[in-house]
């Protein structure tokens, strides 16, 4: 559909293209040179001391679950209100998932109280979802953490240059993962990131993402080695250098299309005050990324009719996130979760367009549009 306005769109041009062709003309597609700087430089701007690139967000947060010494037998809590692959990561290493509440419809990240009500003998790990890049009450989900003596991991998916405080989402916790997927802040098609500063974990999560091979292809190719030993059961989670390429130029823009989503995101909120919507962290703190643009429709709405009159006046939107533990597959596994904060707003969250591109003329089209449709 030839969408007035789509629910995300690409920031790329010259930039973009320039990297890809110096790849190509390098001949060396695979991960090497280009890989290291981009995890270089994401790592500087998220003052973090290690950065390691994948595939994407979901081999990272699978690969934070390993690292944590995560297997059958233990448990890990997450939210429900979060894309699947949260949840998925925890059950690739055979433990379980907990669910824990959001702390309400003005702020749909996790309960520290309802975390700590979760927490069991069997509990290993945390993993903390920041919704939207607006931040997880990190200090006492942190404290929390190191109380209990577990692994905090943070889903940063939706928060490249977010922060808490003036520190960097994704480095608050022992691990944080990053997603490039194509609607991202910073977006390579596919990919990911894992930010630590914890050394044990980086060189876990190194050896790992490369099938627990001792060296790499590009060590051999350049002389550093002439063979390898597989000292682990690892994985293809390697990224390529095109991606490694796309992350670079993308991440140079990064803070002023964040800047370019704060201004949007406000603007919203100005014009949709009044108008009867839940317009979710209006009052968090920190430095928000402005991944998407949630609202909550008032309680009797009906949100299908409420899409289709959007989709009539060429508006995308979606639904940031069905729960998690409704799906069949959860539902099946765990029959008796209930969670009336993040079964409230998600059954009335709609997402609406965000993206740096819009322009302020975008944004006036959808506010205009939603009200119609409220009225």
């Amino acid at each position: 559909m030839n969408w007035q306005v789509p629910l995300a769109d690409l920031d790329y041009g010259p930039e973009e293209e320039e990297a890809v062709l110096g790849v190509l003309r390098s001949r060396w597609l695979t991960m090497g040179a280009v890989t290291k700087e981009f995890e270089a430089r994401f790592a500087e701007r998220h003052g973090a001391k290690h950065a390691i690139a994948v595939s994407n967000a979901t081999q990272a947060l699978h690969l934070a679950c390993v690292a944590a010494g995560l297997g059958p037998g233990d448990e890990a809590i997450v939210p429900s209100m979060t894309f699947v692959a949260t949840a998925n990561a925890v059950r690739y290493t055979g433990a379980e998932v907990r669910f824990a509440d959001i702390t309400g419809p003005e702020e749909l990240t996790l309960s520290p109280a309802g975390l700590e009500a979760a927490i069991t003998p069997q509990t290993r790990a945390i993993l903390a979802m920041h919704y939207a890049g607006f931040p997880c009450r990190m200090e006492p989900i942190r404290e929390i953490a190191h109380r209990k003596n577990l692994f905090l991991i943070e889903d940063a998916a939706h928060a490249p240059g977010a922060s808490l405080n003036g520190r960097a989402l994704g480095t608050w916790g022992d691990a944080g993962c990053f997603s490039f997927f194509s609607n991202k802040n910073l977006s390579t098609g596919e990919g990911g990131m894992v930010l630590t500063d914890r050394d044990d974990v980086a060189e876990k999560v190194r050896l790992l993402r490369s099938h627990g091979m001792t060296s790499l292809t590009l060590d051999r190719h350049e002389g550093r080695a002439y063979s390898y030993d597989v000292i682990a059961l690892g994985y293809n989670y390697r990224i390529d250098e095109i991606r490694s390429a796309l992350g670079l130029a993308q991440l140079a823009k990064l803070d002023r299309n964040n800047a370019l989503r704060r201004g949007f995101t406000h603007r919203y909120w100005e014009g949709l005050e009044g108008t009867g919507l839940g317009l979710p962290f209006l009052d968090t703190a920190g430095e928000s990324s402005y991944h998407i643009m949630p609202v909550l429709l008032p309680a009797g709405v009906d949100r299908q009719a409420f899409i289709d009159r959007l989709r009539a006046d060429g508006i995308q939107t979606s639904i940031h996130y069905p729960p998690v533990h409704l799906f069949s597959e959860y539902r099946a596994r765990y029959p008796d979760v209930v969670l009336p904060h993040t079964e409230d707003a998600a059954a009335r969250e709609l997402t609406l367009p965000l993206y740096p591109t819009m322009g302020e003329e975008k944004v006036d089209i959808v506010v205009e549009a939603v009200k119609r449709a409220l009225g």
